[in-house]
């Protein structure tokens, strides 16, 4: 008696294990592929657009690389700001695979990062020259552009909600949403950051205050290219993938530099408004997107302080360090 219920637990130990494999089999089948072959080939082919412009800006500038004040020059500097942007996606990639505290946390953490760049922005805005030409003084034009900012971003958002079947890599609906709502503003953020870098190398600026810039700059993008890969990959984006829109992000920064270095009187009058409108821009994905998913995730406490202590640090190394 005993060895036949031996032998009948064991028959069906077996059974059940042999039903168990071919479910998780069919289940693994059935899951579609986090990383289509299409997605993969185009960022390879991104990644090499990128190294062949590299390899073309630095060729232009070989005889003079970190001397010169030509356009060519003022490229150069702009393109390794923006590259310094995808490394920010090389820390980001330890938030993969993380439990959903973990990313709210994370998400807190590029929060205050962001919206401690905003304030930079303000700050930066509030402390311009007031110009004779022009009939508003830089602090009016700040608030004017952190208004346009905000209200942009929040239309941009109405319109975005139309298209419930938008896609991005391997995101889609409102993980798609999201994600390029961060990116647009980030990409909007470093229009103003680009002319800063045109106009530090025009006019009577001395020749070491461009390359100051340029390298406050490029060392301040690697936290700001954390700040947008954290809620790539935390929605699904590959570490390959986050870089590159990352640095996509940033790629506004060499052309409007070359703008600004050739029409230096005109971005002059405008840069409050374009420093008003990335920081409310920035403000709006900060307190209406990144806070309150972090606050589902891990709570009011850890997001409070996970936020206030980036955005503290950031801070100090803006005014100290960068």
């Amino acid at each position: 008696m005993v060895a036949d219920d031996a032998a009948a637990t064991t028959v069906v130990h077996t059974t059940q294990q042999q039903l168990v494999v071919p479910l998780r089999t069919a289940r693994a089948q059935a899951k579609p592929s986090s990383r289509p072959p299409h997605v993969r080939s185009m960022q390879y082919a991104i990644a090499a657009a990128l190294a062949l412009v590299t390899f073309l800006s630095a060729w232009l500038v070989r005889t003079d690389m970190y001397g010169g004040r030509s356009a060519a020059h003022v490229w150069w500097y702009g393109w390794v700001t923006a590259l310094s942007t995808g490394l920010g996606a090389l820390p980001a990639a330890a938030c993969k695979g993380a439990s959903d505290w973990w990313m709210g946390l994370a998400n807190a953490l590029a929060a205050g990062m962001m919206c401690a760049a905003s304030c930079a922005l303000l700050r930066e805005g509030f402390d311009l020259e007031p110009d004779d030409r022009s009939t508003i003084t830089p602090r009016q034009g700040v608030f004017v552009g952190l208004a346009a900012g905000a209200a942009f971003v929040g239309l941009s958002q109405k319109l975005l909600e139309q298209y419930g079947d938008l896609h991005l890599g391997v995101m889609e609906g409102v993980d798609a949403r999201k994600a390029l709502l961060i990116v647009a503003v980030m990409a909007v953020h470093s229009f103003s950051e680009g002319i800063a870098i045109g106009v530090s190398f025009r006019g009577s600026s001395p020749p070491q205050l461009g390359m100051l810039v340029t390298t406050s700059l490029a060392v301040h993008n690697v936290p700001e290219g954390f700040a947008v890969s954290v809620p790539l990959i935390s929605k699904g984006m590959s570490t390959l993938g986050s870089a590159l829109l990352s640095v996509g992000t940033s790629v506004p920064q060499p052309l409007m530099a070359v703008l600004a270095f050739y029409f230096v009187d005109m971005f002059v009058l405008i840069q409050p408004i374009g420093l008003g409108f990335a920081a409310g821009a920035m403000f709006w994905v900060v307190f209406v997107e990144l806070f309150p998913e972090s606050h589902e995730a891990c709570g009011l406490v850890n997001t409070a302080a996970m936020g206030a202590t980036s955005a503290a640090i950031m801070m100090f190394s803006h005014e100290y360090i960068m």
